[in-house]
């Protein structure tokens, strides 16, 4: 979520990370798979289209596999991994790729760390190559280890220390999990990021940087064949590790609201978010994930949906309101709702007016005409994902680094389009629950009175 990828964990946040979660049609993609006896999963996307691939390499951990004490070491490392390796210097490997007339990054979440490479599709054994030589022979000395840890440190003073709406949503999540690792900030809290270290960076990659713990994606103009003839070169190869389990603390029973107001001169404007603990496709209770991804459509997907057209077009509340939901983690999704209130309004009347359409829903429900227009607009959607060569990697990647199939990824359309207006109804009931949420408010700094 976080890292050289100039962090769009913003929304993180997303740009990529919403990217990710996003569903995709049936059979757009037809991936092939193959796993190597290394146990490395091999993905092929094939699109023709281009003479232009993109290969990704996801490792199966995140900054919440984050040793405790070690916040920001899966981020850190991620950063590393371009510092060198037994045969690339400090640097080296982003300026072959761009030598070669290719872009690449990286990005982590709290689940997974991804790298990625789109360049000519000739120039995909090169990028293999390099790929494969840093997943098993990272090269860090002190003398990188040093300035590299500073530039995380920044990192986080200018997106985070210095951004209101990211401290709140930091502060926001340190509330709504109150055991949870997700409740620790993916690129770690500056006093445990100051002490970050070689030794620590190359444990973590010694542990959790292995082919039995990783999938390759490979998407553009290739052939099942041209990959698996490459991977055996380069990846096979590389010895399987044994991987611990990932275990991670568990969530207690919730038992009050909370709540998170951060003042700043920096605010402008006043905005409100509510954020639920909601069930994820993997955790909890699962068969509530492709209703709210149809609810979250109804409350929040265009100028029809119920929060916009009440808070912003009928009541004159709301400048912006939305409903945001978030199933792909490997553990706890989460649901928000918010907006920001018209100048004249004050931020307690558009929560005052946001619980009453949260009342409403749950005493009347949904309607079937609401569910099937969303379910028509999110498959419809889905028709897109085919010219993307990253978006098929990035959904798929995700899922198979969440604890998901390529089969639950291309089955998505037929998934939503069996929701019931009685199933949304159900999942409704089961994430608004107000002891499982906590409320943030990013208000403007008081104006110094004058004597």
């Amino acid at each position: 979520m976080f890292p050289r990828l100039n962090l769009a964990r913003a929304a993180f946040a997303v740009g990529l990370l919403i990217a990710a979660s996003q569903p995709v049609a049936a059979a757009v993609f037809d991936p092939k798979t193959f796993t190597l006896p290394n146990g490395l999963e091999v993905v092929v996307i094939e699109n023709h289209r281009l003479p232009v691939v993109t290969q990704m390499v996801w490792y199966k951990v995140g900054s919440a596999d984050d040793p405790q004490g070690q916040s920001g070491v899966a981020h850190f490392l991620e950063h590393l991994m371009f510092r060198g390796s037994g045969s690339i210097a400090p640097g080296e490997f982003s300026r072959i790729v761009a030598r070669n007339g290719g872009r690449d990054n990286a990005f982590t979440s709290w689940d997974y760390t991804a790298y990625h490479q789109t360049v000519a599709a000739d120039r995909l054994e090169l990028v293999m190559k390099l790929e494969s030589d840093r997943m098993a022979n990272l090269a860090i000395t002190e003398e990188v280890v040093t300035p590299e840890r500073q530039v995380i440190i920044e990192e986080r003073r200018s997106r985070t220390d210095n951004n209101p709406a990211a401290l709140l949503n930091e502060q926001m999540n340190a509330s709504l999990f109150l055991n949870h690792p997700y409740r620790i900030p993916v690129i770690g809290w500056q006093h445990e990021m100051a002490t970050l270290t070689q030794a620590g960076a190359l444990d973590f990659y010694r542990r959790h940087y292995a082919p039995n713990n990783a999938i390759l994606i490979v998407s553009g103009d290739v052939t099942v064949e041209q990959v698996r003839g490459l991977a055996a070169k380069y990846y096979a190869p590389i010895p399987r590790r044994d991987i611990a389990p990932r275990t991670r603390l568990r969530e207690p029973l919730h038992v009050a609201a909370r709540r998170v107001v951060l003042e700043s001169d920096r605010v402008r404007e006043p905005r409100l978010t509510r954020e639920y603990l909601a069930p994820s496709y993997t955790t909890g209770d699962t068969q509530y994930a492709y209703a709210l991804q149809v609810l979250e459509t109804i409350l929040s997907g265009g100028a029809t949906s119920r929060l916009h057209k009440k808070l912003v077009e009928d009541d004159k509340l709301a400048v912006s309101a939305y409903a945001s939901y978030e199933p792909s983690a490997l553990d706890y999704g989460t649901l928000s709702i918010g907006g920001q209130p018209r100048s004249d309004v004050p931020l307690s009347k558009l929560e005052e007016a946001i619980d009453l359409e949260i009342a409403r829903l749950l005493k009347d429900g949904v309607t079937a005409d609401e569910v099937t227009r969303a379910k028509n607009q999110l498959v419809s959607s889905s028709d897109y994902a085919r010219d993307s060569l990253r978006r098929g990697a990035m959904a798929i990647g995700t899922a198979l680094a969440t604890g998901q199939t390529v089969a639950d990824v291309e089955s998505w359309p037929e998934r939503i389009g069996a929701v019931t207006p009685e199933q949304v109804n159900a999942a409704a009931r089961n994430v608004f629950n107000i002891v499982n949420s906590v409320t943030g408010a990013l208000l403007p700094a008081p104006r110094p009175s004058r004597s």
